[in-house]
């Protein structure tokens, strides 16, 4: 029987407790060194067309995902676990790609504001806590500033979600480390969907890359610049899903089981790279040419996935 979040939650204090005592008092010789806490990750399904920006608590993301849905569109997936915001939003729908994604991390809890009656029951069966409005309704407001359905918000406080301070990129795998050798400078890069366009700006002072989205610069509630620190384009296999949406367009899914190219932006440098993931379970791994494992630099990544 799949533990509760509350329970997970004390868990992972518990953890850190355990971590904190075990350090204080020092271990006999031949003991094992306590495991460190995993990620207690919370994902939210962000809105970003026009009518929904700026977003709200994206710049606090450990990772953002950016991908493909209905009518050309995009839509983002922020992944947070070493700190969260008091407030995150717009939240819109999940979609059948989110659950793939999701499997990397261990039960995560997904908030959004709901889904197509289809895939509910996979969202239901998926190993996350699933948390709608519905579920949930003290946690979720609707904003005064904007229309619907462009301003549902959700306080991440009231569910209640502990933070470990765990990277939820580390917890996947991804190193924070020196760039590898070689790279080409590059000072832009842009990624197309039929009706999204993101631009990525390498800026030396803040030392990120500045996010476009629609040719306009993406700002944060506060009005500063979102950036990212390493910026993955991840190119993946995508196409048109069982789901569909109240105007029947059909809900692309984007694989990300498998493997492909990539490409790496930090520090104002591109890093031609390659991605592999074996399984649903397993975690995405990303190689240098040489078949080294890629880093990254220090900060926020965004993993854009570019259809093939």
């Amino acid at each position: 029987m799949p533990t509760s979040r509350t329970e997970r939650s004390a868990a992972a204090v518990l953890a850190v407790l355990t971590l904190v005592i075990t350090a204080a008092c020092g271990s006999s010789g031949g003991e094992k060194a306590t495991a460190p806490p995993r990620a207690e990750v919370l994902a939210v399904k962000i809105d970003n067309v026009a009518a929904a920006r700026p977003p709200t608590g994206l710049e606090k993301a450990d990772i953002v995902y950016v991908e493909q849905v209905e009518a050309g569109l995009s839509r983002i997936l922020a992944v947070y676990s070493s700190g969260l915001p008091p407030v995150i939003g717009p939240v819109r729908s999940a979609r059948e790609t989110d659950l793939e994604l999701l499997r990397q991390f261990d039960e995560p809890t997904l908030a959004y504001s709901g889904a197509q009656s289809a895939l509910r029951p996979l969202i239901e069966a998926a190993p996350l806590d699933a948390l709608p409005p519905s579920k949930a309704p003290d946690a979720y407001f609707r904003s005064g500033d904007r229309a619907a359905p462009h301003n549902l918000y959700l306080r991440p406080g009231k569910i209640p979600h502990a933070s470990t301070g765990v990277n939820a990129a580390q917890d996947i795998g991804l190193r924070f480390a020196a760039p590898p050798a070689g790279g080409t400078p590059v000072g832009e890069r842009t990624v197309s969907y039929p009706s999204a366009r993101f631009t990525f700006t390498w800026a030396t002072d803040p030392g990120k890359w500045l996010v476009g989205m629609d040719g306009t610069p993406a700002r944060t509630a506060s009005g500063d610049r979102l950036g990212a620190a390493t910026v993955v384009l991840q190119d993946v296999d995508v196409q048109p899903s069982r789901f569909r949406d109240r105007g029947g367009n059909a809900s692309p899914f984007s694989s990300t089981v498998g493997s492909g190219s990539a490409v790496v932006l930090r520090e104002g440098k591109s890093y031609a790279a390659a991605w592999r993931r074996s399984t649903a379970e397993s975690a995405t791994r990303f190689t240098t040419e040489d078949g080294e494992p890629m880093t990254f630099a220090t900060g926020q990544v965004w993993i854009v996935l570019v259809p093939n």
